[in-house]
């Protein structure tokens, strides 16, 4: 049985992998490593919990005595890295807490995959979930490539693309098998909702304004969150080692038109006369250093690993709205802080 260790699998697109894993590859044992912090949410994975092939570690990577213990315990195998501080506006303001999770955090894992096989790494693999972000930004026409100069434009993305640049030259010193792939903005169920399309399902529902940066004109390519965990999966079991991929939707909104097509929906779905939510947009001073528009080029995981999105926007949109309105109770307990409590009452009661 391969030990498969996924950081930040609490988390939003990481809860996603963590299950795709679990349930698809029982001879493998899964182990999720998070620090539950306001993002992670063990509620994510309250249906895996209970199977014999996963394992949930509660920890920071950026306690190195702490990584180093559980890479000596369990000989990870495989490391698929998710964890990181993700939200540009929280970067803003703290940038600190992403150059020390992202950067320093990233160090700590790959150094102890290092110690821990000294070399030997027939089989073995440290796979880099990365953002699109990291290229900074596009004007009207063109798209991100593999080979797209790095040129990130905040806090984050500057720590996601100094965390790329550990991994690469990792693999160029010390002979250790990487993947990197950098994706997207994701969207579906189980999102912390700071993000646009929870953050205004949420908003909608409780009669709160919808702040809309700038001249909302702002435009991003869109994924849904189960295609991205299957192009991790990809990646991972075909890609061409010490290789980057793109993983994109091929699905170019901005965030006006965006929230708009949203509003309609919720509307629709809390049976309130067309235009209801669309009331609550309220326009706010811009975000600094606003990248104006992302889109993916994924060219490349769709000719050589045949991996594309299988879920239609409008599909993948409806079934987000539907997740949320059906999980109210979840998403009450996400913004209210209750989640964090989850982990106290299954793990230490």
């Amino acid at each position: 049985m391969k030990n498969i260790l996924i950081t930040g699998g609490a988390g939003f697109i990481g809860s996603h992998v963590v299950r795709l894993y679990t349930n698809k590859y029982p001879d493998y044992h899964i182990f999720n490593l998070d620090a539950l912090t306001y993002a992670g949410n063990l509620e994510n994975l309250s249906d895996v919990e209970k199977m014999p092939n996963y394992t949930f570690l509660k920890g920071d990577i950026k306690d190195i005595n702490y990584i180093n213990g559980i890479f000596e315990k369990y000989r990870f195998d495989a490391v698929i890295h998710l964890a990181a501080e993700s939200h540009v506006d929280r970067s803003i303001v703290d940038p600190n807490a992403f150059i020390e999770t992202n950067v320093l955090g990233t160090a700590n894992l790959l150094n102890a995959f290092k110690n821990l096989w000294q070399g030997n790494y027939e089989g073995k693999l440290f796979y880099h979930v990365s953002t699109d972000e990291v290229y900074g930004a596009l004007g009207k026409e063109g798209l991100f490539k593999e080979t797209t100069p790095y040129d990130p434009q905040s806090p984050y993305s500057a720590s996601k693309a100094a965390s790329d640049h550990l991994v690469r030259a990792y693999g160029n010193t010390y002979g250790m098998p990487f993947n990197i792939s950098n994706c997207s903005n994701n969207y579906g169920p189980n999102q912390f909702p700071e993000k646009l399309i929870p953050l205004f399902i949420h908003n909608i529902r409780n009669r709160k304004n919808l702040p809309v940066y700038g001249d909302g004109q702002y435009t991003r390519d869109w994924l849904y969150v189960t295609d991205h965990a299957k192009a991790i999966d990809t990646v991972f079991h075909t890609g061409i080692r010490n290789e980057t991929y793109n993983i994109g939707g091929l699905n170019e909104w901005a965030n006006l038109n965006l929230i708009k097509l949203l509003c309609e929906k919720m509307d629709a779905k809390l049976a309130q006369p067309a235009g209801t939510a669309a009331e609550l947009i309220t326009y706010v001073k811009d975000r600094a250093g606003h990248d104006r528009r992302y889109a993916i080029d994924n060219t490349k995981i769709q000719t050589e690993l045949g991996w594309k999105p299988e879920m239609t926007f409008q599909e993948g949109l409806e079934k987000t709205v539907d997740w949320y309105l059906n999980n109210e109770t979840w998403l009450n307990n996400v913004t209210s802080g209750a989640y964090q409590k989850y982990y106290a009452e299954m793990y230490e009661s």
